[in-house]
């Protein structure tokens, strides 16, 4: 049975509202659960019964909270970035130099991808094309907003001197080195997260041989 169906009919249940350890606290959980797997199996290869037996619950429970595993999907996404973005406009609004914002942004952006509890960046970066058009519109949003923070920090960090040559391209590959670390980095194995972001600013901000005159 597909698991959209599955989680559309509702298995056998209590009558009424669920209580209160199957109200948020239980949605918390599958969205929690249901992160660690996609990042772990892929959403392709993670079933409604996999989440289910993950949160210790029959897949009828899911009826109050989610329809389809679409929907847990964008749920992931949706909470995950609303946090990121909550963290990082925190840091946009304070008064600090260019280079030191910047620093803020690449240590909480490398907390947010490689934290032990946080998988939905993971989700984002390689489950994005799983995602329905209407999920995708939505979720855009929230994306742009994150990027445009990134793009602030960086255009002022340009204009003080500190970053020589810009290139349209320079927000897009930073998140291109600072997500791979998803792959390679282990916790406890050498650095932690604020010394991975020290070297990670050296790295950016290395210096560039001057261009030479024509």
């Amino acid at each position: 049975m597909p698991d959209a169906a599955v989680l559309a009919v509702p298995g056998p249940k209590k009558r009424g509202r669920p209580q209160k350890g199957e109200g948020g606290g239980l949605r918390a959980e599958l969205i929690e659960k249901s992160a660690l797997l996609f990042r772990t199996k892929g959403y392709d290869n993670t079933t409604v019964r996999d989440i289910a037996a993950a949160a210790g619950i029959q897949a009828g429970s899911w009826f109050y909270h989610f329809k389809t595993k679409q929907d847990i999907l964008a749920a992931i996404m949706e909470q995950g970035l609303q946090r990121a973005l909550a963290e990082i406009e925190a840091i946009a609004v304070q008064p600090l130099a260019p280079s030191a914002r910047l620093h803020r942004l690449v240590e909480t952006h490398l907390h947010t991808l490689l934290a032990p509890d946080h998988h939905f960046i993971a989700v984002l970066l390689y489950e994005w094309r799983s995602l329905d058009q209407a999920s995708r519109t939505r979720l855009v949003a929230l994306k742009d907003r994150y990027e445009a923070v990134w793009d602030e920090a960086i255009a002022a960090l340009h204009h003080s001197g500190a970053w020589g040559l810009p290139s349209e391209f320079d927000r897009l590959l930073v998140f291109g080195a600072l997500n791979w670390t998803v792959q390679w980095y282990k916790p406890g194995s050498g650095a932690d997260v604020p010394e991975l972001a020290q070297q990670a600013m050296r790295f950016i901000l290395r210096t560039v041989p001057p261009v030479e005159a024509q």
